[in-house]
């Protein structure tokens, strides 16, 4: 097995654990937004694999979607 089929074998058992209900719940208590986790992995895996353009579309729209979280909150950890 390649190293990046590894790393795309890691980034699919990221996905499963993050939609396992459970784990879910776990990270909801520490304010974790699974959907942008979610959506951070897909931008990591895809930055990874040489898909700037779609990392960059993927880790700004988490990021700026985590900003705007905080400025709702008054700077508190989102969701």
């Amino acid at each position: 097995m390649t190293k990046s089929a590894e790393i795309d074998d890691l980034f699919d058992e990221l996905e499963t654990l993050l939609k396992n209900p459970e784990a879910g719940a776990e990270l909801a208590e520490r304010g974790v937004n699974v959907s942008l986790a979610m959506t951070l992995a897909y931008g990591l895996s895809a930055y990874l694999k040489g898909d700037k353009a779609k990392a960059l579309l993927e880790l700004v729209t988490a990021t700026d979607e985590i900003a705007a979280r905080m400025t709702r909150v008054g700077g508190e950890t989102p969701s």
